[in-house]
């Protein structure tokens, strides 16, 4: 059996601070799939003080993407390691890039898209309040991420959509609203 993936995606209809992380959290405890955060990986091979990490951290600084090669290989690592076959791929992929170079390398594409819209005044009041102590949740790195988003990470959502793999979710609403309509979308995903 093929590993099944559903890809989140990042920032303003979608982006950083819109709720994706809780949401996750909710998915992984009633459907069995595993989380995979994209950021929580390149966040772990900085820690790791590799050289690698070192050009992870720099590109995060300023707001970039990591080269997908990078990404995908810590993606595959964490998938062959965590003996699921069920998952969610958070923050990935981020452009057209991403997106072509992991559906060539894994063959694999999503089941479905979830796209968690939120304005982008919604998802920087979120990301300043959350207080993870996260590089990457100051204003000026949130801003850069939002600009990024628009530009690289929106063509792919609107790729999806037209293969029609999105599920649009208003994510400012209350994250048990929220909760409710995935719900509904994993309901029929998982019958």
């Amino acid at each position: 059996m093929s590993p099944s993936f559903l890809y989140w995606d990042f920032t303003r209809a979608g982006g950083p601070g819109s709720g994706k992380g809780t949401q996750c959290s909710n998915i992984v405890q009633n459907f069995g799939y595993t989380h995979l955060s994209a950021g929580d990986l390149l966040r772990a091979e900085i820690k790791s003080g590799s050289e690698n990490g070192t050009m992870i951290q720099n590109m995060i600084k300023e707001g970039k993407i990591v080269p997908a090669e990078v990404t995908i290989k810590l993606l595959q690592k964490a998938i062959q390691e965590s003996g699921n076959e069920k998952f969610l791929i958070d923050g990935f992929p981020r452009n057209e890039e991403n997106r072509a170079s992991f559906e060539s390398i894994t063959g694999i594409v999503p089941e479905i898209v979830l796209f968690f819209d939120c304005s982008e005044e919604e998802m920087e009041k979120r990301l300043l309040n959350r207080n993870q102590g996260r590089e990457d949740d100051n204003i000026e790195t949130i801003r850069k991420r939002f600009k990024v988003y628009m530009e690289s990470s929106l063509p792919v959502i609107q790729y999806y959509d037209n293969l029609g793999k999105v599920r649009r979710i208003d994510a400012a609403k209350p994250i048990d609203v929220v909760f409710e309509e995935v719900k509904a979308i994993f309901e029929k995903v998982d019958a």
